[in-house]
């Protein structure tokens, strides 16, 4: 549905979801990341042990809750073949909320391409600089920090090198200006 073209016209109209794996002391801990596509802000995400249903469908309740007074019908929500994506839960949920599923083509990195990429800085950035994590708390706590920080203080250049939250404040400020004047 998306092919490979992850840009949006107005906000919630394309969320893009992807999930990464961190070595920690006892085990692996799973991350997830949903992302707005207009503004490349994260709007939820989430951590746990095991690479489950319940990862992504957490860090998809978590944006559903952020974004509850600015959703409507129709939202894409686009991410890779991955089973926990196309369970029968997941995709449930996103039926309940109106959202209409889109995954890419199976081994195929480019067709899920931009959340690909923020998870390759939230790798680089934070995961990597580490020579090892402890445990699942350590890595959700670093994460909450670095989610923070790419919201509110990240300079992306898709979206003229501002932050997403700037950027979407921006988007608000302008809309909200525009129903004023009508």
């Amino acid at each position: 549905m998306v092919n490979r073209r992850f840009v949006a016209d107005r906000p919630n109209q394309l969320w893009l979801s992807d999930f990464t794996y961190v070595l920690t002391w006892r085990s692996f801990v799973h991350v997830a990341l949903v992302i707005d596509a207009l503004f490349r802000r994260i709007v939820g995400w989430s951590a746990t042990m095991l690479p489950n249903t319940d990862l992504v469908l957490d860090a998809l309740e978590q944006a559903v809750w952020a974004r509850r007074s600015r959703t409507g019908p129709g939202l894409i929500h686009h991410s890779d073949r991955g089973v926990q994506y196309t369970s029968i839960r997941y995709t449930g949920r996103l039926g309940d909320s109106e959202m209409l599923p889109s995954v890419g083509s199976v081994g195929d990195s480019y067709d899920n391409a931009t959340a690909e990429s923020l998870i390759g800085l939230f790798k680089t950035e934070v995961i990597n600089k580490r020579k090892s994590w402890k445990s699942l708390e350590d890595v959700e706590m670093t994460t909450l920090q670095w989610v923070y920080w790419n919201n509110n203080r990240r300079l992306m250049g898709p979206i003229g090198y501002i932050p997403p939250a700037e950027k979407e404040s921006l988007y608000w400020q302008q809309h909200d200006d525009q129903a004023n004047a009508a």
